[in-house]
């Protein structure tokens, strides 16, 4: 169970000093009922309506949905896990690895890189 809330919406907006209403016209919504919807998580807004929260409250989307961020980031790692072990026992059944070593070695590495300011074409590059 995640320690966070799903969104800190409401929190980042408050310190903003902006109102719902003020937000929503930002976000192009016709009034505050919508942004109150999100901030209380009663819906998920999407990708393009989480981004422009980001742009108006000067905060990234991992910040403001952080609880939500925090479930994928264990449901994925338990995704790469059992990825990892199926390619360890495909490289055990089959003598031709090249493909398989190839993935292998981009999901060992998942967990050090997947947060830093390397682009996702310069780690290509370096393997």
């Amino acid at each position: 169970m995640s320690s966070k809330l799903d969104n800190y919406l409401r929190a980042f907006r408050k310190r903003s000093g902006l109102s719902q209403r003020e937000v929503a016209f930002l976000l192009g919504c016709r009034n505050g009922t919508q942004v109150s919807r999100y901030e209380q998580r009663h819906r998920l807004p999407t990708l393009r309506r989480a981004l422009a929260f980001c742009s108006i409250l000067r905060a990234p989307v991992h910040e403001l949905f952080a609880g939500i961020q925090e479930t994928v980031d264990r449901e994925t790692a338990g995704r790469i896990k059992k990825l990892r072990e199926g390619f360890m026992n495909k490289q055990r059944q089959n003598r031709k690895t090249d493909p398989v070593t190839k993935k292998r070695c981009w999901v060992d590495g998942w967990g050090d890189e997947n947060r830093d300011d390397t682009s996702q074409e310069d780690r290509l590059r370096k393997k």
